[in-house]
């Protein structure tokens, strides 16, 4: 039995997962005190941005969806590069609060204005933590290639059917 997977559902399963991880990330803030640094909070915007482009894939066709799924999969890229910039080279900083994470979320953007999920409350130092032996920002990069091997696969495939 062969299972043919629809372009649109995989779209809309990197939106979910885009999205859960951003509530898995507020949950580890708000319960359990995980105070996140500027990388983790341009990880949350890269989630964001990666959920909405794919759900906006899943739902449209043509060039919107091979645009919106390029864009997607070029996100998650980039989420994986924060996420690996954080463990091996932020993590080791005292402050980062003037890295290019927080130029971007609270500097150019100024996303820390609009909410409090887009605030970094902790040094990057200080938000180095393991969950299950595994630091968090590798769960992160795992996470994010996923997402991109997802997004790829759905573009592919989009280009190779035309819609």
């Amino acid at each position: 039995m062969r299972i043919r997977l629809r372009v649109a559902h995989v779209l809309a399963g990197v939106a979910g997962v885009a999205f859960t991880a951003l509530a898995v990330a507020l949950v580890a803030q708000y319960e359990f005190d995980m105070q996140p640094c500027p990388w983790c909070v341009l990880q949350r915007l890269i989630c964001i941005v990666v959920g909405v482009l794919a759900a906006v894939g899943a739902v449209s066709g043509g060039i919107v969806r091979r645009a919106a799924v390029g864009l997607a999969t070029l996100g998650s890229l980039a989420g994986a590069a924060a996420a690996l910039w954080q463990q091996f080279f932020a993590a080791s900083e005292n402050s980062c609060d003037i890295s290019l994470a927080g130029r971007i979320v609270s500097g150019w953007l100024r996303l820390d204005r609009l909410s409090d999920i887009f605030v970094a409350y902790a040094s990057c130092g200080d938000a180095a933590v393991s969950v299950l032996g595994v630091p968090f920002a590798i769960w992160s990069c795992l996470q994010f290639l996923m997402l991109a091997g997802l997004s790829a696969w759905s573009l592919r495939a989009a280009l190779r059917s035309g819609r």
